[in-house]
């Protein structure tokens, strides 16, 4: 390999580390979204009206770009999933849904503009733009009801760590161990602290009658076994 495509290589890995790395099945199993929703609203789709075939554009465009058929999902991509999941989950209607999307990512100038901190304050004037537009009565009603709206979004931002253009997720909340950090371990869920990948300490207290016994292997404190064990099995139950 010449030095010019090793530097793209490393360029590319480097990249991949800063971004996170999900396929469709674990962003599914984070997200709890069906991998038939994920991939349709990522890659778009075909469906049949009357005689006719028809397309229908993904709702964004994936950081990462597939291989031949492989879907690859970055960390942003993973949490826009979860907004554009609860506004449709709100009773907002698909077309709607497309067009506020698309009209945020120019208004707030992001291609990932439900995973901003900024959706909680400008985003709600282009939804509600956007659905009196449309004539959407649930937007309408979502975005003119504060509680509801945060109900939403809120919920979702207070999961959130915004540190310049960084994100962070805590599934379990900011006082728990676990965490989604696009930099540490491709953005699977990681315990703070030692940095243990979270399935792998659930694992082996699952094939132990001992947390403590895990966490001493590990070197790790009994709080990190104990939330990681919590958090695979809330995902398992989600499933």
């Amino acid at each position: 390999m010449g030095a010019a495509s090793l530097a793209v290589v490393q360029a590319r890995e480097l990249n991949l580390l800063n971004t996170g790395l999900y396929t469709v099945p674990e962003a599914s199993r984070l997200t709890r979204i069906s991998t038939g929703k994920i991939r349709r609203w990522i890659k778009g789709y075909d469906f049949r009206a009357g005689r006719s075939i028809r397309h229908s554009d993904a709702v964004w465009q994936g950081e990462i770009k597939p291989l031949g058929n492989k879907i690859s999902l970055s960390f942003r991509d993973l949490l826009e999933l979860r907004f554009v999941d609860a506004f449709i989950r709100a009773g907002v209607s698909w077309r709607t849904m497309r067009r506020a999307h698309t009209k945020a990512q120019e208004e707030l100038q992001t291609t990932h503009p439900f995973c901003s901190n900024r959706i909680a304050t400008d985003g709600k004037n282009i939804l509600m733009r956007q659905a009196e537009e449309d004539s959407d009565e649930a937007l309408i009603n979502l975005v003119t009801d504060q509680k509801e709206f945060s109900r939403i979004v809120e919920t979702f931002l207070k999961e959130l760590e915004f540190s310049g253009s960084d994100i962070i997720w805590w599934p379990l909340g900011k006082r728990r161990q676990i965490v989604l950090d696009p930099k540490r371990n491709f953005g699977q869920p990681t315990l703070t602290k030692s940095g243990v990948p979270a399935a792998t300490l659930a694992r082996s207290a699952k094939a132990n009658s001992s947390q403590e016994i895990v966490a001493r292997w590990y070197e790790v404190h009994p709080d990190e076994v104990r939330d990681a064990v919590e958090f695979e099995e809330s995902l398992a139950k989600a499933a």
